[in-house]
């Protein structure tokens, strides 16, 4: 087990499981001191991670503090208040012939977590998961992507000041260090990322059959019916898939399906909507983001040469390598574009004409199962349509990526967009075992050991499926009648 060309990540990895075998993390008042130390490390250092953020990302300050810093503060604060309830044991029925007993379920950390984070919101995608590793009483290791190298540096050198060091490691590293890391044995892992490698991840897991939570992407959709408010639908796409990290956003509006009607009138909404935002010439914006690197500017950038697209604003005019800049960029084109074949992860938005919404969900429906779905719709039962005719990790109905935002709700994907979700109680749950606990009281009914009568049988098969719960209303009934008869008899002999 582990990797020899990498003996510190054996020894790290090592280090955090006896920590947990020693119970360290167990404790409740260190899960919430530790949490405590994930807001003061924000807190503490917000500029120092704001600098690292621009320097990877380029981006604005909406996007670091608002969804990068916020969203971490926000997963901490609500651990802290409700951590006391969610490791509550919860009570459930127990059939009658398990009486005298009560049953429950118990939620215990799994161990030793592996948190692989991506590049694209690598102060969030880092530090959520790990709240809820740590609310659920685990311990962890950390890999920050390589890729965000500012942002990977100044967490590798902060996580350690401020969580207990042998319950939180953190290995920096590229493909090799993930490598050598996946060799080892982990009790859980989650990892955010593309679906190539999430394949990857889940191999390595299965030789130590070892639970996954999987965060992966696709190409979202966002269906616009003819019938929605054309002028809030386009801002709300623009803002989703350029304002947050400029289309490198896994729940981005990867590409728009509406009809022919409605497609020249949206094209043109979206045109005027960009130049309100970012002006005639985005790239003075402070609010466009950069691409992560040249690599994955150029991947973006190659995909502007298929002469099957018509651009309908930017395009690979706009595109400067060397800053890691394109400008947000709306294409017309066919299912068969070079944009349509995978997730753009960039500022390039298709848009494609159906002939009716039936088509729209129908072409939803052909291609993998996507991490969010958005339709723009004024008419409510077809956004119910929608939601019932399709499958998506997550879903809004006329807005983009705001469930995201909701703690309350769980995210995750579906099929090849992940597995598993986390934020909030959903966290904490998602790193917790549910074990399932029966506590005998008493003695035994006779019927539950040998000899197996007929009659014993016959008694097993009628009592099997019963429970308390199931009684709850008969028995309440049969107590009433036994007071009412004791009370009847006491007054009828104080008659007397």
């Amino acid at each position: 087990m582990g990797d020899s060309k990498f003996p510190e990540i054996s020894a790290s990895v090592k280090r955090v499981r006896e920590s947990f075998n020693a119970g360290n993390s167990r404790r409740l008042e260190w899960r919430a001191q530790q949490i405590r130390q994930v807001q003061r490390l924000i807190l503490e250092n917000r500029a120092v991670l704001e600098k690292a953020l621009r320097e990877d990302l380029g981006t604005n300050e909406f996007w670091i503090h608002g969804v990068e810093l916020e969203a971490c503060l926000v997963e901490c604060k609500e651990a802290l208040n409700d951590l006391e309830e969610w490791v509550k044991p919860t009570s459930v029925s127990t059939p009658l012939l398990n009486m005298p007993g009560k049953s429950m379920i118990i939620p215990e950390p799994y161990g030793v977590a592996l948190i692989i984070s991506p590049w694209n919101y690598p102060v969030s995608l880092l530090l959520n998961p790990l709240v809820a590793a740590l609310a659920a009483g685990n311990v962890a290791v950390l890999k920050p992507s390589e890729v965000s190298v500012n942002t990977s540096r100044e967490l590798s050198r902060l996580v350690p000041k401020y969580l207990d060091p042998v319950c939180v490691a953190v290995v920096e590293g590229a493909v090799a260090e993930t490598t050598a890391l996946l060799k080892e044995r982990f009790d859980v892992i989650m990892y955010t990322g593309n679906t190539a490698v999430g394949k990857i991840v889940m191999k390595a897991a299965a030789e130590f059959l070892t639970p996954v939570i999987l965060e992966l992407g696709g190409k979202c959709p966002a269906i616009v019916a003819p019938d929605c408010n054309l002028a809030n639908t386009a801002k709300r796409i623009a803002w989703g898939k350029w304002s947050l990290n400029n289309g490198q956003t896994c729940v981005a509006p990867d590409y728009i399906l509406t009809t022919e009607a409605t497609e020249k009138p949206l094209l043109a909404e979206l045109k005027k909507t960009l130049e309100t935002f970012y002006g005639a010439e985005p790239k003075e914006s402070k609010d466009v983001s950069r691409m992560i690197n040249e690599r994955h500017c150029k991947r973006v950038a190659d995909l502007l040469d298929d002469k099957s697209i018509e651009v309908v604003v930017g395009g690979k005019a706009t595109v400067d390598v060397q800053q890691r800049y394109i400008a947000p960029t709306v294409v017309r084109c066919g299912p068969q574009a070079k944009v349509m074949q995978d997730e753009i992860f960039g500022p390039v938005l298709p848009v494609l004409t159906v002939k009716s919404m039936d088509d729209a969900i129908r072409f939803v429906n052909e291609h993998d199962k996507p991490l969010a779905l958005y339709v723009f719709t004024e008419n409510s039962q077809f956004a119910k349509d929608c939601l019932e005719r399709t499958s998506s990790g997550g879903a809004c109905v006329n807005d983009i990526a705001m469930h995201v935002g909701n703690s309350h709700l769980p995210f995750g994907g579906v099929g090849p967009s992940g597995m598993g979700a986390y934020h909030g109680k959903a966290g904490f749950d998602a790193f917790s075992h549910k074990k399932s606990v029966y506590v005998k009281y008493g003695g035994d009914p006779s019927l539950r050991f040998p000899p197996y009568t007929e009659n014993k049988l016959k008694w097993i098969r009628r009592l099997r499926n019963l429970s308390l719960g199931s009684l709850k209303k008969p028995l309440m009934l049969v107590m009433l009648l036994v007071v009412a008869g004791v009370v009847y008899r006491f007054a009828g002999k104080k008659q007397l």
